[in-house]
């Protein structure tokens, strides 16, 4: 039986405009069990989810665990038809899967995946073989490249009983890293502008976002660690306007920044809806309903999602408390959906976003591993 989730509660909301606004729960339900898994797969944490136009959904899992408890390998890509039913594995055992972060469509019906862990991006035709390489995977070796920093190898020395002087101070982020063309430092997201041009999140380390041309050449990538506009802090996610604006989750900020196909600011907005701690607990991790910066302050975008079509929106995933946030292109909150916890309807560490349209939205969620169907019933009530 579905399960619906109906609400009448009013939030309010402090805007990036200083004016107020009232933001409506809106109403929907969770379908149960949406897709037909076979007995003998398993989803890990669902990193990705993806839509392409004959309604098939892609699902970018770290399931398929293969390796010691450090440092595993987590990537596996699923297909399920319009209806639920299971397709295929795609690209089984492939060398880029090391630990999976997204997965995404293009216009064409091509499949590209981000895969955080092997540095790598990469474009499969629809019909399921890869075409496209950007990055590359680290050696086996793995020598001076994470986790193989002079402070993590000193004291990895210190604790075999070997005396040294552990430096202090260095990590992934300091030294600042040096950009390089066709190389990520764990990389996020993808998306593309109308003339085919295609941008990445080179995430977590680098902290810029990459242009390639319609041919697949590298074009310039912008930005740097930093908090000033057009720096990022874990550039998390990407959607791209009718009108090219690209828009980036730049979660440890805890904003969304807009920019030009040049990478030029335009402008910049932040979800602030309070959040109410008697509703729902978090399933992992402490609560923070009054953070203002970082990854796990509340509206911190972590996953972004635009509807196809001359008239968008986006939708918006935080991790704390586990939200989704309806959102004009220009900043406004329409509406919030659901609250943390297990059950249909609530979230628990939500990491990706499908929005084939307003009324249905694809979630994929890290905590409690497992994907969920949302229909919405309306517009909610003010």
């Amino acid at each position: 039986m579905k399960r619906t989730l109906l609400a009448a509660i009013v939030l309010g909301l402090s805007a990036t405009s200083l004016h107020a606004q009232t933001v409506p729960e809106m109403p929907f339900e969770s379908v149960p069990n949406p897709l037909k898994i076979p007995a003998d797969l398993h989803f890990g944490e669902l990193a990705g989810v993806a839509v392409n136009s004959q309604g098939h959904v892609f699902v970018f899992s770290r399931g398929n665990s293969i390796g010691p408890a450090y440092m595993a390998s987590a990537s596996q890509l699923l297909e399920f038809d319009a209806e639920g039913n299971y397709v295929r594995e795609i690209g089984k055992n492939l060398h880029a899967w090391s630990y999976a972060h997204a997965v995404r469509i293009d216009p064409q019906d091509n499949i590209w995946v981000v895969d955080k862990g092997s540095n790598m991006i990469l474009r499969f035709n629809p019909e399921g073989h890869v075409d496209w390489v950007f990055g590359r995977k680290a050696e086996a070796s793995h020598l001076q490249v994470p986790p193989d920093y002079e402070s993590v190898m000193a004291r990895m020395m210190e604790r075999m009983g070997v005396h040294m002087e552990v430096p202090e101070g260095i990590n992934p982020r300091n030294p600042l890293p040096v950009h390089r063309d066709n190389e990520f430092n764990q990389p996020t997201d993808v998306a593309w502008d109308s003339q085919g041009n295609s941008y990445f999140s080179d995430g977590y380390i680098n902290s810029r976002v990459a242009k390639v041309n319609a041919k697949g050449e590298w074009v310039a990538s912008w930005g740097s660690l930093g908090s000033g506009p057009g720096q990022f802090d874990t550039p998390h996610g990407l959607a791209v306007s009718p009108d090219d604006e690209i828009y980036v989750a730049d979660r440890g900020n805890r904003r969304i920044q807009v920019l030009d196909t040049d990478g030029n600011f335009i402008r910049e907005f932040t979800i602030d809806v309070p959040v109410d701690t008697s509703r729902g607990k978090v399933v992992y991790g402490n609560e923070n309903p009054n953070g203002t910066r970082g990854s796990l302050a509340p509206g911190a975008p972590d996953a972004l999602c635009m509807t196809p079509g001359p008239n968008p929106v986006l939708f918006v995933g935080d991790l704390y408390p586990s939200r989704i946030y309806k959102v004009s292109l220009q900043g406004e909150i329409l509406g919030v959906y659901g609250q943390p916890g297990r059950g249909l309807g609530e979230f628990g560490w939500i990491h990706a976003i499908a929005c084939p349209s307003e009324d249905e939205i694809w979630v994929g969620e890290l905590v409690n591993w497992r994907l969920q169907k949302l229909v919405t019933k309306g517009t909610g009530d003010l």
